[in-house]
């Protein structure tokens, strides 16, 4: 199994910029963390679904949502599966609770594993 441990959410000024970080944690089992395919970003507002932000395969391929795109940056440190999302320019419409996840494959079965999640509050 994988326990992910995610930081880096807070209060931004509108404009403002933010880093989140997770990483699995040390009680995550290495042989399922070796089995990480991919990891990505996700985040719930208030009142709606759960969305895609941003995903990256350990071999660096990423994609973004089209209303994160040239604002925000997810990138993959594959020594450590910590995987990061830089957010710039950041709007009141960002405000939400960030989700990492990461796509594990252990003897040709696919787990998602989901962070507890960390608050993102764009606010003036």
């Amino acid at each position: 199994q994988v326990q992910l441990a995610e930081s880096g959410g807070g209060l931004v000024q509108p404009g403002g910029s933010l880093r989140l970080s997770c990483a699995p944690s040390a009680i995550s089992r290495p042989e399922s963390v070796a089995g990480i395919l991919a990891m990505g970003w996700f985040r719930q507002a208030p009142g709606k679904e759960r969305e895609e932000v941003a995903q990256i395969h350990k071999g660096g391929v990423s994609r973004h949502a089209d209303s994160v795109q040239d604002r925000f940056t997810i990138s993959l440190d594959t020594d450590t599966m910590t995987v990061y999302l830089q957010m710039t320019n950041l709007a009141p419409e960002d405000t939400a609770v960030y989700y990492c996840k990461a796509v594990v494959v252990e003897n040709w079965v696919h787990t998602d594993y989901w962070g507890q999640g960390t608050q993102v509050t764009v606010s003036s």
